[in-house]
């Protein structure tokens, strides 16, 4: 298996990079989220990989961090979500923020990621939950709370992607009385700070 690929950066694209590694330049699936990480071609880069087999496919998946990798690897064992549905989930969220809906049972959350429907939302959390309970490291505190999943879910509505909105909602204090209302007017003035 190829656990990581290290090389130079040709090209970026949606959803996918070229790295030549050697001889080869290698078509690596990424996340947005890492896309975002990588600078520009002719940058040297490091990338965990996952290498994808089934009877009409090979395709290799490549992470930022670690971390990012063991949540897909985790993601993709869950019956209905596929590689494809794993990286929309870490391009529309941090691993933090998926870790933290899974341990938290924050089905709404996952939900309004596109390909993720509320019963697979369910059955990620119930196939997942024990397993990220036991090693998650991440900071899952600063993800977003069951409480701010209508927050979420207004300010995608407003043009905002889920990522922005939970990190805006994040640096909003948590205070029991607030409404939903007023924790989305908090948070347009963090993404207006931006």
């Amino acid at each position: 298996m190829i656990a990581a690929v290290e090389g130079t950066l040709v090209s970026r694209g949606a959803g996918a990079v070229i790295v030549k590694a050697g001889p080869l330049s290698l078509q690596i699936n990424v996340p947005g989220s890492t896309i975002s990480k990588l600078g520009h071609p002719g940058s040297a880069i490091m990338l965990y990989t996952h290498l994808y087999v089934r009877e009409d496919i090979m395709a290799l998946y490549g992470f930022s961090s670690g971390q990012e990798l063991v949540l897909f690897e985790q993601l993709i064992t869950v019956s209905g979500i596929g590689p494809k549905v794993a990286l929309a989930l870490l391009t529309a969220l941090s691993a933090d923020q998926i870790a933290a809906a899974i341990i938290g049972g924050n089905a709404d959350l996952l939900s309004q990621v596109p390909g993720i429907g509320k019963k697979t939302a369910a059955r990620v959390i119930l196939d997942l939950k024990g397993k990220l309970e036991k090693g998650w490291e991440g900071d899952v505190m600063a993800a977003v709370t069951d409480s701010d999943s209508d927050a979420v879910a207004a300010l995608t509505g407003l043009g905002y992607s889920i990522r922005e909105a939970s990190q805006a909602l994040s640096a909003v204090p948590q205070k029991e009385d607030m409404s939903v209302e007023e924790r989305v007017r908090q948070a347009l003035q963090q993404l207006a700070k931006k």
